[in-house]
């Protein structure tokens, strides 16, 4: 009778465990016969943390500890590079962008850098006090660009740098970000630091607009789609799509589909269509139906890092398809379409 009662508390445990994985949409994750990923470990064991080209086979890469490396093969090779900045700050350098020959680049401590030369030469830009650190940076025209800060404040300059305007009637609502994404078309969307709560910002809006997250389960990230629409990572490796791009707040079913502890960090769609979801401990999965299926990148499992950022670059200057994922310890994916 006494090992009877030990049993029904597990028993329900399972009933109940059982009825939480049939509410998600969870998919099989078979292993891909190959792969299109080429690994390359870099030297320096500092975390890549963003990567842009200029053309084809220009190309910067930036990290933590100050990292910043250069490439003139398209990102079959890298090497070290040093900005002009006191030995003793220690940035973390988190988003380069170019377009053209012209560049920004922006660091945490409160670091931003411009270049005209394809990053011959950079030039530090004084900021003053600004609401938080700065986080994003976009290259919008020449002398053009949007920079924006992890207080979800948005400012603009039309003039290299030399002033700077508020776009954000009110960031302090937003109390801190960990995940900010813009659109080519100027939308953007955050996450809270908390992960409780995600908000929209239009283009020509100056104010930003709060929603609910999809579940209780807390946001990690979210972004957009090649066409502009939303996309979210949450906590317990639910991956899940806005439904109706006219309704934020419509959202698929948790779509679970692996369970193995870890949690997706980022999300990218390649030139085919393909979308690819990387995360902890070598986890990368790709779905080639719209995230209907999934299956595990084989070159990606055998690496012992944490896959933090996918990213597919498109631009005009680009004539070649390029993509890259960036992991911990030195370690990153290169694209072979």
């Amino acid at each position: 009778m006494k090992n009877f009662l030990t049993i029904i508390p597990n028993i329900l445990f399972s009933l109940v465990l059982c009825f939480v994985l049939t509410s998600c949409s969870s998919t099989s994750v078979k292993m891909s016969e190959s792969s299109p990923w080429e690994t390359i470990q870099l030297e320096d064991q500092a975390n890549a943390l963003d990567i842009d080209f200029i053309n084809n086979n220009h190309g910067f890469l930036v990290g933590s500890n100050r990292l910043i490396m250069e490439s003139n093969d398209g990102g079959k090779s890298w090497e070290k590079r040093s900005l002009d900045i006191s030995a003793e700050e220690n940035f973390r350098l988190l988003d380069i962008d170019f377009k053209g020959s012209e560049g920004w680049l922006i660091g945490q401590p409160s670091l931003v850098m411009h270049t005209v030369d394809e990053g011959k030469n950079w030039t530090r830009l004084s900021l003053g006090k600004l609401p938080g650190q700065p986080y994003l940076v976009s290259t919008i025209d020449e002398g053009i660009a949007e920079l924006a800060t992890t207080s979800a404040a948005i400012y603009g300059t039309s003039n290299g740098g030399e002033t700077w305007e508020a776009k954000v009637s009110d960031p302090s609502e937003q109390g801190g970000i960990r995940d900010l994404r813009r659109t080519a078309k100027g939308d953007y969307v955050s996450v809270s630091s908390l992960g409780n709560f995600f908000s929209t910002l239009e283009s020509k809006s100056d104010t930003w607009i709060a929603h609910q997250r999809a579940s209780s389960k807390r946001v990690q990230s979210i972004g957009f789609d090649p066409e502009g629409n939303l996309w979210m990572l949450s906590r317990g490796a639910e991956i899940r799509f806005n439904e109706d791009n006219n309704d934020i707040d419509s959202w698929t079913k948790p779509i679970v589909p692996i369970l193995n502890g870890y949690n997706y960090l980022d999300m990218g769609w390649d030139p085919d269509g393909n979308i690819w979801a990387g995360g902890g401990n070598g986890t990368l999965i790709v779905s080639k139906d719209k995230g209907k299926t999934w299956n595990s990148d084989p070159v990606a499992s055998n690496l012992p890092t944490n896959f933090i950022k996918v990213k597919f670059l498109e631009k005009d200057e680009l004539g070649d398809k390029k993509g890259f994922i960036l992991g911990e310890r030195g370690y990153i994916l290169k694209w072979n379409s």
